[in-house]
């Protein structure tokens, strides 16, 4: 050991160095002391991540998971309640279409009748729709040809309304002209030979098989031979045969 360190005095001890190191020892277990208390005195921040009392935002995060899990419970039960509403207002025009057509179609009202109380299938109905709107198609095409040949008819009287006011006017006009020159007989012949040329056509024309089709063929030959053309045509070429008769007859 060396002779000259100070902490040695001549008898082997410094009291001096000795205080100097209890005052040390003594600051040190103070400052361990104070470091220890401080330690024990912070939380542990692991126990706290873990522990959701620790932490500020987790009921805020609760009440946030509720309030959206609340929402789309929310908006599916308002699709499902407005998907449901849709089909049942789907459904009731169905039922509506359906009841105004049975309501409509005369057959399915017969149909009704006569089964009382129960209830006709909706195919029936659709049917029974079907087979009348094609047998109105059919009684409106048989009426547009009757109002075609009603026309044709007012077309044809009105023409021979219109030759028969001439011949009054030209009568009215020149009342004594022609007065006593054409013979009973001569009327007689100029009609006969009208009337055989017309049932010429008749004969071939008419059937007598029943009185339904002779009905029926009665009005065909009309529309057919008795058009106020045909009749002029008729009646011209009879009284150029009656003219040319009673030239032949004159000397």
């Amino acid at each position: 050991m060396n002779q000259a360190d100070p902490t040695y005095s001549d008898n082997g001890f410094d009291p001096t160095f000795f205080a100097d190191c209890t005052r040390k020892g003594s600051l040190g277990s103070r400052a361990n002391s104070i470091g220890s208390t401080s330690a024990s005195s912070v939380p542990n921040t692991a126990d706290c991540m873990t522990d959701n009392d620790c932490s500020p935002t987790a009921d805020d995060e609760d009440s946030d998971y509720r309030h959206e899990t609340s929402y789309k419970e929310s908006y599916k039960d308002r699709r499902r309640q407005a998907h449901t509403q849709a089909e049942q207002k789907r459904r009731d025009a169905i039922k509506k279409g359906y009841d105004d057509l049975q309501a409509i179609v005369p057959t399915c009202q017969q149909q009704d009748h006569c089964i009382g109380s129960q209830k006709i299938s909706k195919s029936t109905v659709l049917q029974k729709t079907i087979d009348y709107i094609q047998f109105l198609h059919k009684e409106k095409k048989k009426q547009e040809e009757d109002v075609s040949t009603l026309r044709k008819e007012v077309m044809a009287l009105k023409i021979m309304k219109a030759n028969y006011e001439q011949i009054v006017k030209a009568h009215q006009n020149n009342p004594h002209q022609g007065k006593g020159q054409v013979s009973d007989l001569v009327k007689f012949s100029l009609f006969q030979n009208i009337m055989d040329s017309l049932f010429q056509s008749f004969n071939s024309t008419i059937s007598v098989t029943s009185f339904q089709e002779l009905s029926a063929c009665v009005f065909s030959w009309i529309e057919e031979h008795c058009k106020p053309q045909t009749l002029r045509e008729i009646v011209v070429g009879v009284l150029q045969q009656v003219l040319k008769y009673q030239q032949l007859q004159q000397p």
